[in-house]
């Protein structure tokens, strides 16, 4: 395996990961927002109040796309195993 190889896998990896992540961190972030409007408005400083729509925000999303994910996640796969095949001589 050359260090070019190593790279482009590495970069190939992070890319697919932060595809991945990027929807579940923007609702978090937005639904934070959210929250700590209503909690500047109602003067409520709770930190739990912040944490559980957040969550159960997130767990939703990845329900509605989970399908999205495991296709994503295995055409990666598929494409590092086919990569790695040529490497290898195969």
């Amino acid at each position: 395996m050359s260090a070019e190889f190593a790279v482009e896998l590495f970069r190939e990896l992070l890319k697919t990961s932060l595809v991945m992540v990027l929807p579940m961190l923007l609702v978090a972030m937005f639904v934070g927002i959210m929250i700590s409007l209503l909690q500047a408005i109602t003067s409520i400083q709770e930190q739990t109040l912040a944490f559980v729509p957040k969550l159960v925000a997130v767990v939703v999303l990845m329900i509605f796309i989970a399908y999205w994910l495991i296709e994503v996640i295995t055409r990666f796969t598929i494409e590092i195993f086919g990569r790695l095949s040529s490497v290898a001589g195969g």
